[in-house]
């Protein structure tokens, strides 16, 4: 049966993302208020073919614009956060390369960002600013690369710039910054402890294929994920205060949530 269960979990998913690709693709195209909705059916989707379960502490902010800074984990972050809502990743340029997956990214509406440019900072932060000016809700994992899912690594404050960027882009008073925590806490029901979260981290030069399949394989993940206080970022907001605010705060929903899940 376990030899099965990839196929089984990711036939069906397969098959709906094949029907669900090209009418994505046409919301995006002709701008169809449906194109924001899509991915999380995917998505929701997705969690249950992985075996994945989400709970929810917190709420997202309601307001926009919106952008939630995150911890990274795996890639089954993006899975876990886009089945809870609409929204948009930024991510870095090398994913719209990837096959399928960068394509399911771009189908996302997903800004690409190259981090190793530092003078293309500017530019990448006006494109963000632009779709938090029209309202979308952006996530950005703001550690700039995946962690062992124990611990939080230093937020990094460059892409921060894009929220004061909204305020003038939209006309708006402000911009609110969500911190988010991505904790995994349990597997078949256990508590997966700080070795056992190695099962779903994705780090360093892992190949995306097998690390899915190990999922598919094993299922039954816990996943919890914590909303914390919106930072409202004005104007005159210093953008290296609200990343340490937003780190600190990421930092205790992800500890709070350890202790209390495994």
């Amino acid at each position: 049966m376990a030899r099965l269960r990839p196929v089984l979990a990711l036939g069906p998913l397969v098959l709906l993302t094949l029907a669900l690709m090209p009418v994505q693709w046409l919301a995006i195209r002709f701008d169809w208020r449906i194109g924001h909705r899509l991915p999380m059916v995917f998505h929701r989707a997705a969690c249950r073919a992985l075996g994945v379960r989400v709970a929810v502490r917190g709420r997202p902010a309601p307001d926009r614009p919106l952008l939630i800074t995150a911890n990274h984990v795996s890639w089954i972050d993006i899975v876990v956060l886009g089945s809870l809502m609409p929204l948009s990743f930024i991510a870095k340029s090398e994913v719209a390369d990837w096959p399928l997956f960068g394509l399911l990214a771009k189908l996302q509406r997903t800004v690409f960002v190259d981090r190793q440019r530092r003078t293309q900072t500017r530019d990448q932060a006006a494109a963000i600013a632009e779709r938090l000016a029209d309202g979308d809700a952006m996530v950005l994992f703001a550690e700039g690369t995946t962690g062992d899912g124990n611990q939080i690594l230093p937020f990094r404050s460059a892409l921060l710039g894009a929220a004061r960027a909204a305020v003038d882009a939209g006309g708006h008073s402000h911009v609110l910054v969500q911190p988010v925590a991505i904790a995994y806490t349990r597997l078949h029901g256990l508590p997966m402890g700080r070795l056992g979260r190695a099962h779903v981290s994705w780090i360093g030069d892992q190949d995306l294929p097998p690390h899915l399949m190990a999922i598919v394989r094993e299922g039954a993940v816990d996943a919890v994920v914590s909303f914390g206080d919106p930072i409202p970022f004005d104007r005159d907001g210093d953008r290296k205060r609200v990343t340490a605010a937003a780190e600190a705060a990421v930092r205790t929903l992800l500890s709070e949530a350890l202790r209390r899940g495994g």
